[in-house]
């Protein structure tokens, strides 16, 4: 019965671990100025977004995105104490976000993909590069920026890939945005 339960809790460790470790999401870095803790600060607002300089083709699919952060970073500043509010908030979030397209490739090997016909006696075979498959990537880097000083108080990167369902972006956002804010004093 003891060995059943052994068994039982180094297959739920290790489980849990390989769950852990297939996680795409990375925390790029993060800094902040000496002294600086997010609990002396009650109140928050996000800055304020120029669509007149962006393309307008993407500006929506940005807008929807950055909303989708805005509410998981809401979640997080939530959860340490923070209320936002548009009347001389005690700290300034600042949101970046790139996106860019990615190309999956691997490498053709002879032992496996080297044709079988061996007819002509000019043809030869290369090593090359094979697109596999195209993912997106995305790139977030938030500022906390102190209103009255200007200066920048904390600063953090993620990178995840996105998923392709589109019912699954609130969920990893939020939990790109918990791996970034676990890292905030």
């Amino acid at each position: 019965m003891l060995r059943m339960k052994r068994i039982l809790i180094l297959t739920i460790v290790i489980t849990a671990a390989l769950l852990y470790s297939c996680s795409s999401t990375r925390v790029l870095q993060h800094e902040g100025v000496d002294g600086f803790s997010i609990n002396q600060y009650k109140t928050y607002q996000f800055y304020e977004i120029d669509s007149t300089a962006a393309d307008s083709s993407n500006m929506e699919n940005y807008k929807k995105g950055i909303a989708m952060l805005e509410d998981a970073i809401s979640k997080q500043l939530a959860t340490r104490g923070l209320t936002r509010t548009s009347n001389n908030p005690d700290l300034l979030v600042n949101i970046g976000l790139v996106v860019n397209e990615k190309i999956q490739t691997r490498q053709t090997d002879f032992r496996t993909d080297a044709p079988r016909y061996m007819g002509q006696r000019r043809y030869s075979w290369k090593s090359e590069e094979v697109e596999v498959g195209r993912y997106k990537e995305g790139t977030v880097n938030i500022h906390l920026v102190d209103p009255k000083s200007e200066k920048l108080l904390w600063q953090g990167t993620v990178s995840d890939v996105i998923t392709k369902k589109s019912s699954s972006l609130p969920a990893q956002a939020d939990k790109a945005m918990e791996a970034l804010f676990s890292k905030l004093p």
